[in-house]
């Protein structure tokens, strides 16, 4: 069974950074697009990142967030600076064989860490 298994989140206050990792069991990660998504109750899953062959980021962390992966480790990384009370959810690392912005194309989920920004 895959799983996805995030960790790094916490509470910070507004400006500051994180990271958060995800560490997946899959066989093909290498080949694997990953990237993260993010959950406000009460609101849908919203995109944030993902790397695969392309690269994209969501307009609202665009030169503040930054996803990476170790495909030695079997990692993908968000590194998340200048960090806003807005960005306050619950993350998910996501994967999937192609690149995609929206829920539809994601083929397996984590459980999601929580990201607590104060203002």
């Amino acid at each position: 069974q895959v799983q996805l298994v995030e960790s790094g989140g916490g509470l910070v206050q507004a400006g500051g950074s994180l990271r958060l990792s995800c560490e997946s069991s899959r066989r093909t990660f290498r080949t694997d697009a990953m990237g993260w998504f993010r959950q406000v109750p009460g609101k849908e899953r919203e995109f944030v990142a993902t790397m695969g062959t392309s690269t994209i980021y969501a307009r609202s962390v665009k030169g503040r967030f930054t996803i990476s992966r170790d495909n030695a480790a079997n990692m993908v990384y968000l590194q998340m600076n200048n960090l806003k009370p807005e960005d306050t959810a619950v993350y998910y690392c996501a994967a999937g064989r192609r690149v995609t912005t929206t829920t539809d194309g994601v083929d397996y989920w984590g459980k999601g860490t929580l990201v607590t920004v104060s203002s």
